[in-house]
């Protein structure tokens, strides 16, 4: 019985000591893990230099530049007679596309043309019988000025015989009312010839005005007759047609449209950029974007012009910027594709470290400085992200380490 007891207590004391050693190792162990589980597992990460590409994302669409896109109607009211443009064919510069009725332009240049001839009839009569009119009075001075000439000899006469005795002065007298009249008539002659010439020359001018307002009503009913023909103003694609053959169109303040015609190979993406990014933005930067119709391809671009006016989405300022499409890819886009633009940045060296090493606590960004085999959580301010990479702008050194993965929330030290 007392060997028995013997035993028991033997085993008891083995047991506690087996108890004793086990809660000593566990106790350890614990200890060790929380020193040193995040660098023996891998999840410290140093603080360092880095090249640093940053891009601006925005979400835009593709449009045609300017001039890029023409709707094309008619100047003039009409019936359309023909129509040439069906919905995606290929226009060359010029190309006739639709053309209006001209039976009532044809009838308005015929009269045109008849009052062209009327008044040039007119003006070659009148250069026909100018110069005889002319002459006429031209003569009529002449015999008058020969009169005026006589009727002066014979006064300057009856004027020496007067004083010689040898005549009367009635005589006299009526030499020098002979001469009072010759020069009135003589006078009255050049006048009238004064006024046959001025005359000629204003029916003249009135006759050569009457010529030339025939010929700007001629030239006049001619342009509008051209505008029966529409053409095409640049090479494209017909985008859409808003008219058919046998319709009548009516001309106002605004010129009824018939076709949009789209140059596909002037394309550019309008890209709408956050305001708190586009004082990155620069003409000239790289850019490549993609378009849902081809998501595993990327299209090349560059910074073409920044908008100064901004725009409203969904209360946030943007600004356009457009940006130029490059390569031979181009010819796949289409105007209204969505497009998800990356502006690249100029690149620069940043200190950075992984953005899972950031937490957020309390509106701060917070990462977890592992120092000595403890972590203590400290604020800092960050900058550009690039891929898996966030810009430390304030708040830690170069070299230092930070936890990769830091606990959720969580504030204090770890020991």
């Amino acid at each position: 019985m007392d060997s028995v007891r013997g035993l028991v207590g033997r085993h008891r004391v083995l047991v506690a000591a087996g108890a004793a050693v086990f809660a000593a190792v566990v106790l350890l162990t614990l200890r060790a893990t929380g020193r040193d589980d995040a660098a023996a597992a891998g999840a410290v990460v140093t603080v360092e230099q880095r090249a640093f590409r940053a891009t601006v994302a925005a979400i835009g669409a593709v449009k045609p530049q300017i001039g890029a896109e023409v709707r094309v109607g008619s100047r003039i009211s009409g019936r359309v007679r023909r129509l040439r443009a069906n919905i995606g064919d290929r226009v060359q510069r010029g190309q006739v596309i639709a053309e209006l009725e001209t039976e009532e332009l044809d009838a308005l240049i015929a009269q045109r043309d008849a009052e062209l001839a009327l008044a040039t009839a007119q003006l070659g009569a009148l250069e026909a019988l100018a110069p005889a009119e002319a002459a006429q009075a031209e003569a009529e001075l002449a015999r008058f000025t020969a009169t005026a000439q006589l009727a002066a000899a014979e006064w300057d006469r009856q004027q020496s015989l007067l004083r010689q005795g040898m005549t009367t002065q009635a005589q006299a007298d009526e030499a020098r009312e002979r001469n009072l009249v010759a020069q009135s008539q003589q006078e009255s002659a050049r006048r009238a010839l004064e006024m046959v010439r001025t005359g000629i020359t204003e029916r003249r001018r009135q006759a050569e005005a009457e010529r030339a307002r025939a010929e700007a009503a001629l030239r006049s009913g001619r342009v509008a007759r051209s505008f029966t023909v529409i053409t095409s103003p640049i090479a494209g694609h017909v985008a859409s047609v808003a008219t058919q053959e046998g319709e009548t169109v009516a001309a106002g303040l605004n010129a009824p449209t018939f076709v949009t015609i789209v140059d596909l190979e002037r394309l550019q993406v309008n890209a709408f950029v956050d305001e708190v990014d586009i004082g990155q933005v620069r003409v000239g930067q790289r850019a490549a974007f993609t378009v849902d119709a081809f998501p595993a391809r990327d299209f090349e671009g560059a910074v073409a012009a920044i908008y100064p006016s901004a725009t409203i989405q969904d209360n946030v300022v943007k600004y356009v910027v457009a940006v130029r499409i490059m390569g031979a890819d181009a010819g796949l886009l289409r105007p209204e594709m969505t497009a998800s633009v990356r502006i690249q940045l100029p690149a620069r060296t940043v200190l950075a470290v992984p953005a899972r090493a950031i937490r957020r606590d309390g509106g701060r960004s917070v990462v977890h400085v592992w120092d000595d085999g403890r972590s203590t959580p400290r604020a800092v301010r960050v900058g550009w992200r690039d891929g898996p990479w966030v810009e430390i702008v304030e708040g830690l050194r170069d070299g230092e380490r930070v936890l990769l993965d830091p606990p959720v929330g969580g504030g204090a030290e770890r020991r």
